[in-house]
């Protein structure tokens, strides 16, 4: 079948045409915060920008949760879809919605019951709280959307089908400028003016997704001699069976995912404590830095339905192949991004900031950028390696290497930020990333992973 190009086409061309619409769509993801805290910073003020960047961290650790959830549960249905078996991966596809959906719903409620506490406990400055509060509460009513959207999408790419998430996510985007500009400029809304843009965005494209992926599952229903669709794949909205072996990849998955996130949140306390101005700067470079960490991100989550669909083939070796020449992908994007950062990071701060930026703004943000472009290869290595090891189900060094990655950029900004300045944050990033790649390429090395896939097979079927 022309859909499953992962494990017939030639490892270079099956993982760029799986990745080149993911990344395109991952950016328009990341425009949805990007364009917010662009219109806040020039249509508001400096301090909304801080406000909405004092969100920001938490809002992508919730981000983080819904990606890795639905990556995890994307290797389950790559597998089955690899090895044709359409009614188990059916099943796999409505357990994973159902799932999600409650669990957002869950974290909604909790998001909006303790948002304020969280926010002070991040140190937030009293002179931002009020509109990152704001944000926060509308942010959360929405996160059912964003959820669902999300593990729409990973079973979108799963399917081989990442295109479709692609247009939906150009399509939301768009709606999502044109929302900002009217809510903020024209209505005078401020920051609520932009969590609203977001909200009805992100909830059109998954209602649309929705939609759309139900009329792809059909093609998987077989015909009987009149041409009718059969029922021999109608399945229950939910089996647990199917859960524990999604959540058995889905939660170190989430924990991957959630790690810079996490970690983040955690760093933001940090930064906080220098001021709303020195909040500014460094929210104006987070978000350049979450673009730029875009391509890197999506070929960890392309190698992760590379290797189950493979796995599902049969086909080990060709595993391999992909991994090594994924290297080479990601050492050709970190060259064009530190290029881009270095030349540019001047306008880049300001497209946020705005040519009237305090100096301490400023120079946060450039000091940050100015570093943190030299470093980008080595969060695409770790990416790849970690998502070769989440598609073969070694899960153990997999999560040991992303909590040293936490720990050490956690650890490492609140005991030195605090005495050596705010440089401390970024310097730290990179040496994170580092440690968990060397762990988890040792892991690949043993080549564990080659022998767990067998397993983790022999105990999918029975059950």
């Amino acid at each position: 079948m022309k859909k499953e190009y992962l494990i017939t086409e030639k490892p270079l061309k099956a993982l760029l045409l799986f990745a080149m619409p993911m990344i395109i769509g991952n950016l328009f993801q990341q425009f949805y915060t990007m364009v917010d805290s662009i219109v806040v910073g020039r249509f508001v003020s400096e301090n909304a920008l801080a406000a909405v960047g004092a969100s920001y961290a938490l809002t992508t650790v919730f981000i983080s949760i819904a990606i890795g959830g639905g990556v995890g549960a994307s290797v389950i249905t790559s597998r089955y879809f690899g090895a044709r078996d359409y009614r188990r991966m059916m099943l796999s596809v409505r357990t994973a919605l159902t799932v999600f959906l409650v669990t957002s719903i869950a974290l909604g409620g909790v998001g909006l019951l303790l948002g304020r506490q969280i926010m002070i406990a991040l140190n937030t400055p009293s002179d931002v709280l009020g509109d990152a509060v704001v944000y926060l509460k509308i942010y959360f009513l929405g996160l059912p959307f964003l959820f669902m959207y999300n593990i729409l999408s990973a079973m979108f790419n799963a399917l081989g089908r990442s295109q479709i998430p692609l247009y939906l996510l150009i399509f939301s985007s768009l709606f999502n400028i044109v929302l900002d500009v009217f809510f903020v400029k024209e209505l005078t809304m401020g920051v609520s003016g932009v969590a609203w843009a977001t909200l009805i965005a992100q909830g059109i494209s998954a209602v649309l997704s929705f939609i759309i992926l139900q009329r792809e599952l059909r093609r998987f229903i077989p015909e009987d001699d009149t041409g009718k669709k059969r029922d021999v794949y109608r399945t229950a909205l939910f089996d647990k069976t199917e859960c524990f072996n999604m959540a058995r990849v889905a939660l170190p998955s989430i924990l991957q995912q959630s790690t810079i996130s996490i970690g983040m949140m955690l760093v933001q306390s940090v930064v906080n404590s220098f001021g709303a101005q020195v909040l500014a700067g460094f929210s104006a470079t987070m978000r350049v830095e979450s673009i730029c960490i875009v391509p890197m991100s999506a070929m960890g989550n392309v190698m992760s339905s590379y290797t189950a669909q493979n796995i599902g083939a049969g086909k080990t070796e060709r595993v391999k192949q992909g991994y090594y020449t994924g290297y080479g992908i990601v050492a050709a994007f970190a060259v064009i991004l530190c290029l881009v950062v270095e030349l540019a990071y001047r306008p880049l701060v300001l497209l946020f900031l705005g040519e009237e930026a305090s100096s301490a703004a400023y120079q946060t943000g450039v000091g940050y950028l100015q570093f943190i472009g030299w470093f980008f290869v080595f969060i695409g290595m770790k990416m790849i390696t970690d998502g070769l090891l989440r598609g073969a189900g070694d899960m153990t060094m997999f999560t040991v290497a992303n909590m040293v990655n936490l720990g050490i950029r956690v650890f490492a900004s609140m005991i030195f930020a605090p005495r050596f300045g705010v440089a401390v944050v970024w310097i730290v990033v990179p040496i994170g990333w580092i440690a968990n790649y060397l762990i988890s390429y040792a892991e690949y090395r043993t080549g564990r992973w080659e022998r767990m896939h067998t397993e983790v097979l022999a105990q999918e079927a029975e059950s």
